[in-house]
């Protein structure tokens, strides 16, 4: 009769005050697959292999909308949270539009017809070195958070490396349409040639500006890595 009572009493307290769910593990597991995508990334950039891009655009991006969701469930369900709420909602929307960037990389690539190249290999080497910083930051929240801190320094680190090599590949662009136009002025290029390296510039240069993006997201990520380490810590 007692543990009858004292299960009634549980549950009656669970209905009122129900128990916060582990958002450090629900944090963590969007990190493991921001990694896994960020992996894949580097495949793709390496190989040029379809296999792999449709597991990043399809797979891998379905599973990082199903965590988003769940995660954001939790979040407007719980009666109370270890961190900010909004930190909480900072940082699960980080994370997911890194993977996002990834998807759209890989779709538009496949659009444009266009093949990887040795910057957006480059390039998806810096985000995949942010990812995993930001994944060994998020993991030591709940019992190291002190630690944490060089990991936040390295997701922005990881950002600034991208924007160095994004640089790089523009400046290659653009000396490739200034040794064609002067090609052009001798007379030996046509203007279908003309047109073909213009269209070429046009759609590389929206390929990096994704992949840009994707670690400027991932950087807004480590700023909120540091905002919580702040409170916490």
């Amino acid at each position: 009769m007692k543990e009858a009572s004292e299960n009634v009493v549980t549950r009656i307290i669970d209905r009122v005050f129900p128990r916060m769910p582990d958002f450090y593990g629900l944090m963590n597991e969007q990190c493991d697959l921001m990694v896994a995508a960020m992996d894949e990334l580097v495949n793709f950039m390496r190989t040029g292999d379809p296999k792999t891009a449709k597991l990043i655009s399809s797979v891998l991006e379905k599973q990082g909308d199903d965590l988003k969701r769940r995660n954001m469930q939790f979040l407007n369900n719980a009666f109370a949270t270890p961190m900010d709420r909004e930190e909480i909602y900072r940082a699960v929307e980080g994370i997911d539009h890194v993977i996002n960037y990834a998807k759209t990389t890989v779709r538009e690539m496949k659009t444009f017809k266009v093949d990887p190249d040795p910057h957006t290999l480059e390039i998806a080497s810096h985000l995949k070195d942010g990812a995993e910083a930001l994944q060994a930051g998020f993991a030591k929240l709940s019992t190291r958070p002190a630690e944490a801190e060089a990991d936040a320094l390295a997701a922005r680190k990881a950002e600034r490396q991208v924007e160095k090599a994004y640089r790089r590949a523009l400046a290659q662009l653009f000396a490739a349409e200034s040794s064609h136009a002067r090609l052009q002025e001798k007379g030996r290029a046509s203007g279908s040639d003309t047109l073909r390296c213009v269209t070429e510039i046009l759609k590389r240069r929206e390929i990096y500006r994704h992949m840009s993006n994707a670690a400027d997201r991932m950087a807004h990520a480590g700023q909120t890595l540091h905002d919580i380490l702040v409170k916490i810590a």
